[in-house]
């Protein structure tokens, strides 16, 4: 069901997409348009899931919490990851759905079970359930065999606007990059995580991020035998404000760079 509702907006957002370059042009620009095929993506997300479960409640990256049965799990929703590219006319831009379990003991919201990214540009489903793996459309991924810092390639995100911390992720670039092959910022880190998850990463940092951003591209790497945690080490069921992830080779050297960055 989380990839046919996934399908059915990405299907408008392409089609939204091939507007964008004639937008750019305009007077008033894309900007408006882009906010509506957003909030139109999400609203077919909400009515597909919605039929299917009736009881589950919503956390979405436009309309917020929706709340159902306290004890039936969740979806969490980003309908458009990466809407600057989008805005832009950069095809590189996903949706993310996620399945979030309450807490057994009913004091909040615990692991997340199953999850779909899906990018309409290229028509690539990548999902995961718990347990059962993570595969792109009918394959199994595998995270990356590399060991060595140095033939590694890391994504990130960068901050923007008011949105996150530039000195301290400067510091953890500074410390990271002389050691790596490359990094990359994409900027939809759904999507980013899904790729590492496909082995086209070898790991990732990102802060400051909302639970939309990382429910199913967590369990996406967890599922293709990688290993995800906050800036501190520890595996939370969602990594809603710190990301770092890799192989099981890789993220303890990651993580010890990382650390030694934020205690300079």
């Amino acid at each position: 069901m989380m990839e046919r509702a996934a399908r059915k907006a990405g299907g408008r957002l392409r089609r939204d997409f091939g507007e964008i370059e004639h937008l750019q042009v305009s007077r008033k620009g894309p900007s408006d348009f882009v906010s509506k095929a957003d909030r139109i993506a999400e609203r077919t997300i909400y009515d597909e899931l919605l039929h299917a479960r009736p009881d589950w409640g919503f956390v979405m990256e436009e309309a917020g919490t929706i709340e159902g049965d306290p004890t039936k799990p969740r979806w969490v929703v980003d309908p458009l990851d990466g809407t600057s590219n989008f805005l832009h006319g950069i095809p590189h831009f996903a949706i993310s759905i996620a399945a979030q379990e309450p807490k057994l003991d009913g004091s909040g919201w615990g692991e997340v079970t199953a999850g779909v990214v899906y990018q309409p540009i290229t028509d690539e489903t990548f999902w995961a359930e718990k347990s059962r793996g993570a595969w792109l459309h009918d394959g199994r991924l595998r995270v990356s065999s590399r060991s060595r810092l140095s033939e590694a390639l890391i994504g990130t995100g960068i901050p923007y606007g008011g949105h996150g911390d530039f000195g301290e992720w400067g510091r953890i670039f500074a410390a990271i990059g002389p050691q790596v092959a490359g990094i990359r910022r994409y900027g939809a880190a759904s999507l980013d995580l899904a790729w590492l998850a496909a082995g086209r990463f070898d790991g990732f940092w990102e802060s400051d991020l909302a639970d939309w951003d990382t429910a199913a591209g967590c369990l996406l790497v967890r599922e293709a035998g990688g290993f995800v945690s906050d800036y501190r080490g520890r595996s939370q069921p969602i990594h809603a404000k710190q990301v770092l992830a890799a192989n099981d080779s890789l993220h303890s050297r990651l993580h010890k760079l990382l650390a030694g960055a934020l205690k300079a």
